[in-house]
């Protein structure tokens, strides 16, 4: 099966392995089929030896000094790609597999959640059920070695430990781990780990509900339906579906969650290029949540997939956006695995939303000006003000309700609500930057275990638990060391810090989950949504 996928942000480019098709005569490849069942018939074909495989066969030949043709066949591959669209990517085997982890919903390794504190690598989540919690790892563990190899000291960087500790699975993970000033030996079987996409999925009351969806990797579908029949069984009779800072993923997953939004064979997206011919992708079965209320939450990093989605919902007048314009990638990769392990990420189509609107941003200013161009959204106010939130010279559009809409550039939120202007200080913002606000909730954590216990849930915890009281002082405290002095710190500026300092700390309970629904009792875009939805 092929699969389209039209991830993308102004950060990343990933996307899944795929099913490598026979090899057949003198080098054609036959095509993979797309996730929809559509077989996809390319045929490459060498027709005649090009004068880049000449020049490299004179250099492999006749050049004075060994040479590494891979490398030199990679650079000029790369150097192709970046002459194309900012979203068609050339990947070396170490980095496709990397890419194909992060969209797979899972991976191999040892379970475990970590920061790296003070030159020190500190386990800050377990797993429940997974193989560090089988073999007795605790939260507040400190990883000393992997396999002989000292994960200690300023050299170490989060990559090289993500890559000792993670491994094929049933392989052990030798570890000297420091414990209350004692280091124990222990050995974890390491195991498939999985990753998911849903980051949050509860009742803020009695009818409505939220889910938080971080990217749309290959088991968001069913992690979807799960949530959704769980909050169904609940009362959900609304929904707040926060999409902020979704990069995308797997088209089909998109299509498929609109699918449960639209009724009867809506058009959701079709996909079109000149060497890709017009694909239209509809509804096809009853929705779960067809009819009740809808608001999608969107921001400047809302991609893809994530514009998809909001796209449909939009054009049929299904749900409410609110936020900020979405990033604005409308193209469409499809991967082609090469000989050596490599792969190509290569734009084949633009994707258009139901009422035609291609939500792609121009970029031929290059990929520096088309990435960057987020930030000019920060310099011109078009983050902060409703008026300058529109593309200048944006198509305009109607919604099948006749409501106007615009492509171009992004979905435009049909409720603008624009960032918080009442910016930290350089102080706060000097402790989240270095790591020592994460560093005190962690300790605090680690001194204070047993101060979450009373608490059944979040919500309570929101209701009850007084940061002022228990953290407040101490950070102040904690934070001289770094010679910052917070006693004059305003008022608001107090209550937000304080604000996360509650929801991080509720993260080691309740994980994410617990994180959001604490954020969310003054998170903006979630009280629009709120407003949007009593009307």
């Amino acid at each position: 099966m092929k699969r389209k996928f039209v991830q993308g942000t102004p950060s990343r480019e990933v996307w899944l392995p795929l099913l490598l098709s026979a090899v057949m005569i003198l080098g054609m490849y036959i095509g993979y089929r797309f996730a929809t069942g559509q077989p996809n018939k390319k045929i490459f074909k060498k027709d005649r030896v090009t004068a880049l495989q000449e020049a490299l066969d004179i250099i492999r030949t006749r050049y004075v000094d060994s040479v590494q043709i891979d490398t030199l066949e990679g650079n000029a591959i790369r150097e192709m790609m970046s002459e194309l669209d900012p979203h068609s990517v050339y990947l070396p085997p170490a980095e496709l597999k990397e890419a194909n982890e992060d969209l797979s919903g899972n991976f191999e390794g040892i379970g475990v959640e970590f920061n790296q504190i003070r030159d020190t690598v500190n386990i800050t989540y377990v797993i429940e059920g997974g193989p560090s919690d089988k073999a007795g790892l605790l939260i507040g563990d400190q990883i000393i070695k992997v396999d002989s190899n000292n994960l200690t000291g300023k050299s170490i960087n989060s990559f090289k430990i993500r890559n000792l500790i993670r491994g094929e699975r049933g392989s052990p993970a030798k570890l000297e781990i420091m414990r209350s000033g004692k280091v124990l030996p222990i050995t974890v079987i390491r195991g498939n780990i999985p990753t998911p996409s849903i980051s949050a999925a509860y009742m803020m009351d009695k009818t409505t509900a939220f889910i938080k969806l971080d990217r749309f990797t290959n088991t968001t579908y069913r992690e979807f339906m799960e949530a959704a029949e769980g909050l169904k069984k609940q009362g959900m009779t609304q929904l707040i579906f926060d999409l902020r800072s979704n990069g995308g993923g797997y088209m089909d997953q998109a299509i498929q969650i609109a699918d449960e939004f639209l009724s009867g064979d809506k058009l959701i997206v079709y996909t079109q290029g000149v060497n890709s011919p017009k694909t239209e992708y509809r509804c096809k079965r009853p929705g779960i949540f067809e009819n009740g209320k809808l608001a999608v939450l969107v921001d400047e990093l809302s991609a893809s997939a994530s514009e998809i989605l909001a796209g449909a919902l939009q054009d049929w007048d299904r749900a409410t956006i609110i936020g900020r314009r979405t990033f604005g990638k409308g193209l469409v990769q499809e991967p082609f695995l090469l000989s050596d392990g490599s792969a190509m990420r290569l734009t084949i189509a633009r994707y258009y939303t139901p009422i035609g609107r291609s939500i792609q941003k121009p970029y031929t200013g290059g990929k520096k000006v088309y990435m960057d161009e987020v930030w000019e959204r920060y310099a011109t106010g078009q983050l902060y003000y409703a008026d300058s939130n529109k593309v200048s010279n944006g198509k305009v559009y109607k919604t099948h309700g006749g409501r106007t809409v615009y492509g171009g550039g992004g979905i435009m939120p049909d409720v603008f609500v624009g960032l918080d202007t009442s910016n930290y200080s350089r102080e706060i913002n000097m402790l989240f930057l270095n790591g020592s606000f994460n560093d005190f909730v962690f300790h605090y954590y680690l001194d204070n275990k047993k101060i979450l216990d009373p608490y059944p849930n979040p919500q309570v915890y929101t209701q009850q638990f007084d940061p002022a009281q228990s953290m407040w002082i101490q950070f102040t405290n904690w934070v001289k060391k770094d010679t910052i002095n917070l006693s004059g710190v305003p008022a608001f500026e107090k209550a937000k810090v304080e604000q996360r300092m509650e929801a991080q700390l509720a993260r080691f309970k309740w994980r994410d989950s617990g994180f959001y629904q604490v954020m969310n009792t003054k998170d903006t875009l979630v009280l629009t949504a709120l407003k949007e939805l009593a009307k």
